[in-house]
């Protein structure tokens, strides 16, 4: 039979006389390590956030109870729910329409302002010109320029930008934006969070409220696109119909006017044509004036409202670095590495 290893039990008492006598190396090291990770986060400029909560109102075709509690039966609830849909839009995808370099072209010539009040201009022409950096970005930027000059950048960001063609530093500002702004939607309620992070408190509850108001727009502009088509067209055929009801008018007025003491049968003919005619075109313009009424209607009802759950609002504290606790745990890092070490070597 093989001989049972015999445990030898842990010296406590050892151990702590072996970190005692190698303490020189916790008060050299653990400082340092507070330092120079307090000092290296200390380049990294500090960002905030802010969050905007809004519910749009649901659209599409309701599904029956029996219906859906059976498809919920089968896990099929939310997706039969689509299925029935009119909306071809759901809520799902709109994370994916604020981060489209469209929407992104939309915020850009967006006018912003800082907190302190000394810069105030478009939001392109605050991403590319007044945003701080890390000093390892500003020197990646600068050797970047030298081996390869990139063309003054003539966007003034007043007018939206076209993203068929953008350059290689319109790339790097829209994924900057893309990586600023996060939009989540909750499953079960259907609310939609933007998250908008930026260096300035005041520019990013600005940009969060434009952010929240484009994607209303968007939302109802796509909603309503063949509602407000049909309304044009139907306006576009009363005002038509108008016109043409009051040409017959004027000219039966002026024939009756004329005509007026004449009793042959060929003007009292030519007077009831010019009225049969004006009465057509007075049914016609009346027929058109209510399909353009109840495309309006349909207008309307096609038309989302929005509950806004939370508003922007400037933050008051930066959500990050955080310096200090990043620092402190870099620091028992370094106790733990070096604590290690010591064991290791001595047992």
């Amino acid at each position: 039979m093989e001989e049972k290893k015999e445990i030898k039990p842990i010296d406590i008492r050892k151990i702590v006389k072996s970190l005692w006598s190698n303490r020189r190396r916790y008060y050299v090291v653990l400082p340092a390590t507070l330092i120079l990770s307090y000092l290296f986060l200390l380049f990294i400029p500090r960002y905030y956030r802010c969050s905007v909560s809004l519910a749009p109102e649901p659209t599409g075709v309701s599904v029956s109870g029996s219906l859906s509690s059976l498809a919920s039966s089968f896990g099929l609830g939310s997706s039969l729910g689509k299925m029935a849909s009119q909306d071809a839009i759901y809520s799902d995808i709109y994370p994916d329409v604020i981060q489209s370099k469209n929407f992104i072209a939309e915020l850009m010539p967006v006018e912003v302002s800082t907190k302190k009040g000394d810069v105030k201009c478009s939001y392109y022409t605050y991403l590319r010109d007044k945003r701080s950096v890390a000093w390892w970005d500003w020197v990646k930027g600068t050797v970047s320029e030298l081996i390869k000059p990139m063309p003054k950048d003539t966007y003034n960001g007043e007018t939206a930008l076209k993203v068929f063609d953008l350059t290689k530093q319109q790339e790097d500002l829209f994924s900057a934006v893309q990586n600023n702004i996060q939009c989540t939607v909750d499953k079960k309620t259907d609310i939609v969070t933007i998250t908008v992070t930026d260096q300035d408190p005041k520019v990013c509850a600005l940009i969060a409220d434009s952010t929240c108001q484009k994607l209303q727009k968007f939302i109802v502009n796509y909603r309503t696109h063949k509602a407000r088509i049909d309304y044009e067209y139907y306006k576009k055929l009363c005002q038509d119909s108008k016109v043409e009801y009051e040409k017959a008018l004027r000219k039966y007025a002026t024939n009756s006017d004329a005509n007026r003491n004449a009793i042959l049968a060929t003007y009292q003919a030519k007077i009831e044509s010019l009225e049969n005619e004006m009465q057509a075109r007075f049914n016609v313009y009346t027929a058109m004036n209510t399909q353009m009424q109840t495309a309006e209607a349909k207008l309307q009802e096609a038309t989302p409202a929005f509950t806004v759950i939370e508003s922007a609002s400037i933050p008051t504290k930066p959500a990050g670095p955080k310096r200090m606790i990043i620092s402190f745990c870099m620091m028992l890092l370094a106790f733990f590495v070096i604590t290690g070490r010591i064991l290791v070597r001595e047992y």
